[in-house]
């Protein structure tokens, strides 16, 4: 389980075909701390360390993960949003993430608002996750509260340290984000749908 808050950026050194799987070569500053078998968040994706050399770690992302992600997305040099999983004496800063993309969305818009800024995420609503006004969200693993909440769209405020600490300082209108929604509200959501809906 995950918090949403990113402690590290990592960046794409090396990308591996293996059958329909990939595997990442991503340096960072925490790599070295990393342990084999260990959980760590990749832009929101929940992937467990295969290997640790130096300040590097490898990664393997299955088919399944490459099709719901944007990691199939990923070139030699991009940034990725990392995050170790939470310990049990740690604070919850965040929000409860599970490390299990629910589906991708695009940038609509963003714009800078005075020492911050607004990005506008639209995504498709055909498999039924929702957000609500106030609501938390995870965008590329980073948790985020929602404003502006519509039937298919939903608007984050982005603070400077968060844009020049995270992949938000990069992204750019059409560019494809991870998202997980809220599991408070798709356990709701469930228990109010119907069967069979």
């Amino acid at each position: 389980m995950f918090t949403g808050i990113i402690e590290s950026l990592g960046h794409v050194e090396e990308i591996m075909i293996s059958g329909r799987n990939r595997e990442f070569l991503i340096k960072s500053p925490i790599s070295h701390e990393l342990k084999i078998d260990q959980s760590v968040s990749h832009n929101g994706v929940c992937l467990t360390v295969v290997s640790v050399s130096g300040d590097s770690h490898v990664v393997v992302a299955i088919d399944e993960t490459l099709s719901k992600s944007n990691l199939g997305k990923l070139h030699h040099g991009d940034r990725v949003n990392l995050e170790r999983c939470m310990i049990n004496n740690g604070r919850f800063d965040g929000h409860i993430v599970q490390g299990h993309v629910d589906q991708v969305g695009y940038v609509k818009a963003l714009q800078e608002a005075e020492g911050s800024w607004l990005f506008t995420f639209q995504y498709d609503p055909a498999s039924g996750n929702v957000t609500v006004e106030k609501g938390s969200i995870a965008v590329n693993g980073v948790s985020l509260t929602c404003f502006n909440s519509g039937e298919d769209e939903f608007t984050v405020a982005i603070i400077p340290y968060t844009f020049e600490n995270t992949t938000f300082g990069s992204l750019k209108k059409g560019d494809v984000v991870n998202l997980e929604f809220d599991i408070i509200g798709k356990y709701v959501k469930r228990l109010l749908t119907p069967q069979g809906r």
